[in-house]
């Protein structure tokens, strides 16, 4: 509860911070040139556009999340959030003048905003850090993982967040409702980790009649009733599949949206198109592009068109998954593959209509076999388009688990919105300048849990149960 109030106190004094700010700055100086007359009720007008926009950035990029958000991500989407919002209204006061006005205010007053928002962000994180304390965690795992793997996973959640999680306790699901009550007692919250069916119940049970906290990952059957809507036909509560994905009207607005994008894209970054196509041509002589076959909708096979960031022969010996330090990878492919660029071609593809904007990203065809076979319910990624981006590309890495990546994909196919699209879009853009979001596979690390670290728990190395 401690963190709560704190990071509570905190985003309203970022919040204040900021928006007046802006207020000083757009009464003190744009107002009166966007505005001759209604001056007053203009720039009130002007401060609740300001404070929309505003906030639904900060929201989108979770930047008051300060607990479970790392500094650089709340700084990141403060200054897109600010930029943004301060942007918009800048040209909101030129379009009314009909002239540009002059922005130096408005520049100081961002970098204002952008230092002071760092700095409270900065701030709380180093209080969490020396004064928070970690809640006492208990993981129970399933039966089909590993005990190894269930303690990587701790250990990455007590890595990332030291302030959040100690896990002093690390159980396999097998156990009996009074060893599970016994151990409980020492405990703040329990993590449920891939448990079997039937049994995840019976410890969500046992954990809200003690009044524990508990967190749990999701099947593939809770991520489906995502997509299912409430009918009331008689007195027994029905849940009604919806197959959101197949609606008429929400595919053809998605298609022009592609088309309109994807068009608008090719116009604006076809400097960039010609910059890279010469440097990669210059670099080694081979070929600019890169072509793949990879499995869209309905399982259809496409070729997808990427930038060459590699030697010309780099899969004479079969297709490999890029590691990181990867020999095989050009001076020019590190930059583009940094910065995403080498995907840049697919917007071709969008508008062929072999992928959308947003969607699951297109997989080999060799791996489409074997995925199925591992996880049937990957098929259902075929329901609709591959997309340039999508949940797991926001929300996961490059070697995040196949099991993982399907599931993020799954939540966004039963969740698909025009909405949904336009918020994945603008958190992509975040996406480009995160470093850990393109590392490549480690070759000690397995498919199955490529997701999390191979060193062991330093806390779970000095407690029972290990």
């Amino acid at each position: 509860m401690e963190d709560k109030k704190i990071t509570n106190t905190a985003k309203w004094l970022i919040r204040i911070w900021n928006i007046g700010l802006f207020a000083a700055v757009w009464f003190g100086y744009y107002n009166s040139k966007t505005y001759d007359e209604h001056w007053l009720y203009g720039g009130i007008a002007s401060c609740i556009a300001y404070v929309v926009v505003y906030s639904w950035f900060c929201n989108t990029y979770h930047v008051f999340r300060l607990a479970s958000s790392s500094v650089s991500d709340s700084v990141f989407g403060q200054i897109v959030a600010i930029g943004v919002s301060d942007l918009a209204l800048y040209l909101e006061s030129c379009v009314s003048r009909h002239d540009f006005i002059n922005v130096l205010p408005g520049l100081l007053v961002a970098v204002a905003q952008i230092l002071g928002s760092a700095f409270f962000v900065v701030r709380v994180k180093a209080y969490f850090t020396k004064y928070l304390a970690p809640q006492k965690m208990l993981m129970i795992y399933g039966s089909s993982i590993k005990r190894e793997e269930a303690g990587r996973f701790c250990s990455l959640l007590e890595r990332k967040y030291p302030y959040i999680f100690e896990f002093i306790c690390l159980k396999q699901e097998e156990m009996t409702k009074d060893e599970f009550l016994s151990v409980l007692k020492e405990c703040d919250s329990v993590m449920l980790y891939e448990i079997s069916h039937g049994l995840r119940g019976e410890f969500m049970k046992v954990c809200t009649e003690e009044k524990k906290g508990f967190y749990f990952t999701p099947r593939i059957e809770d991520i489906f009733c995502q997509g299912s809507e409430e009918k009331n036909l008689t007195d027994t509560p029905l849940l009604k599949y919806k197959y959101v994905y197949e609606m008429k009207s929400g595919y053809f607005g998605k298609r022009a949206f592609d088309l309109v994008l994807s068009a608008f894209f090719l116009i604006v970054m076809s400097p960039v198109f010609l910059v890279t196509a010469l440097c990669i041509k210059l670099e080694d002589g081979g070929p600019v592009f890169y072509r793949q076959e990879r499995c869209t909708k309905n399982g259809r096979v496409f070729e997808i068109l990427k930038f060459r960031s590699m030697v010309v022969n780099a899969e004479e010996d079969g297709a490999k998954p890029c590691t990181e330090n990867d020999v095989r990878v050009t001076r020019i492919g590190k930059l583009i593959r940094a910065t995403r660029i080498d995907e840049l071609p697919q917007i071709i593809n969008i508008l062929k209509n072999d992928m959308s904007f947003v969607g699951p990203r297109p997989e080999r065809v060799e791996h489409v076999e074997k995925y199925s076979k591992e996880m049937p319910e990957f098929s259902y990624r075929f329901r609709v388009n591959g997309g340039l981006t999508g949940y797991a590309q926001v929300w996961g890495k490059y070697n995040t688990s196949a099991y993982d990546k399907l599931r993020y994909d799954l939540m966004y196919i039963e969740n698909q919105s025009f909405y949904l699209d336009f918020k994945i879009l603008v958190l992509t853009f975040r996406t480009v300048f995160k470093s850990e979001s393109t590392e490549g596979f480690d070759k000690k690390e397995n498919s199955s849990d490529m997701h999390v670290t191979t060193k062991p728990s330093r806390t779970l190395q000095k407690v029972k149960g290990v």
